[in-house]
């Protein structure tokens, strides 16, 4: 299962499920976060934390460990 954290700066992967916190995954649910939608990574912060992502025309700031509960189609 390929997850938004291993995505390399400028990749891009279409959003599978979201797994894990609840919490975590009814914000980015709100934000339009759904299945199918693009994901691309922006930037990879020096020591990989944060994660910064765009998705619907914006751009969001992720921790490692929410990224790699996102899985990719």
């Amino acid at each position: 299962m390929m997850t938004v954290y291993d995505l390399k700066v400028g990749q891009k992967g279409n959003i599978n499920k979201i797994y894990g916190n609840e919490k975590l995954a009814k914000r980015l649910l709100a934000l339009g976060c759904i299945d199918d939608t693009e994901i691309e990574v922006k930037k990879i912060a020096p020591l990989g934390d944060p994660i910064l992502v765009r998705f619907r025309g914006f751009d969001l700031a992720l921790r490692k460990s929410d990224a790699k509960n996102i899985s990719l189609k």
